[in-house]
């Protein structure tokens, strides 16, 4: 089997570094939601060793992530672990938890689950950086984000570019509280938001 490989994954994991390298230099365990194909971990965990990078995904995704971890062989990267946001969550505390990618291609009682459960895997003072697409005021930030927008809703109802103001609303609700907004290559965010409450 070959590796699975996500090309969006080497353009945009550098300038992502740059905002974790910044957000989490004083962190020690993060959570990473969807890890994919496993690219971001491996090139994240290599760049930040003082990081141990928890990958999750869905049961169908691990054994590509295991992939790229095996041939890393990273000391820092723990075997992936099972995560559907609407199931069973793992009982740890991460001090930070990133997420790249996702929020549009879940259903929104999914973006919904994945929030209402953060207070139970995160410490008091845990950083979370979500990357990816957004709209603001209901409003595309971009013609590209609108086609892509309608590339997902053709591939399924459930998909779409998140408008910042709701997710920030559940955010809130989880407390969280929204510290930075970074603009990125390509109309995306990286969005941080720390716990306090």
């Amino acid at each position: 089997m070959d590796k699975p490989n996500a090309p969006s994954c080497e353009r945009n994991r550098d300038p992502i570094l740059e905002v974790l390298r910044a957000r989490y230099a004083d962190r020690r365990r993060v959570l990473e939601i969807g890890s994919g194909t496993g690219q971001h971990a491996v090139h994240f965990a290599a760049a930040l060793p003082q990081l141990s990078w928890q990958c999750s995904d869905q049961a169908e995704n691990l054994a590509g992530i295991r992939q790229w971890l095996d041939e890393a062989r990273l000391p820092n990267t723990p075997p992936p672990i099972e995560l559907d946001v609407a199931g069973t969550w793992p009982a740890e505390d991460y001090d930070a938890v990133f997420s790249a990618n996702t929020l549009h291609i879940m259903a929104w009682p999914e973006v919904e689950q994945l929030f209402e459960h953060l207070a139970g895997v995160t410490t008091a003072d845990a950083v979370l950086v979500i990357y990816g697409p957004f709209n603001y005021g209901g409003r595309y930030t971009s013609d590209s984000n609108a086609a892509f927008d309608q590339w997902l809703q053709a591939r399924g109802a459930h998909m779409r570019i998140r408008d910042a103001e709701a997710v920030d609303a559940l955010a809130e609700v989880a407390g969280f509280d929204l510290v930075d907004d970074i603009a990125m290559p390509a109309n995306n965010r990286s969005r941080v938001w720390r716990r306090t409450r």
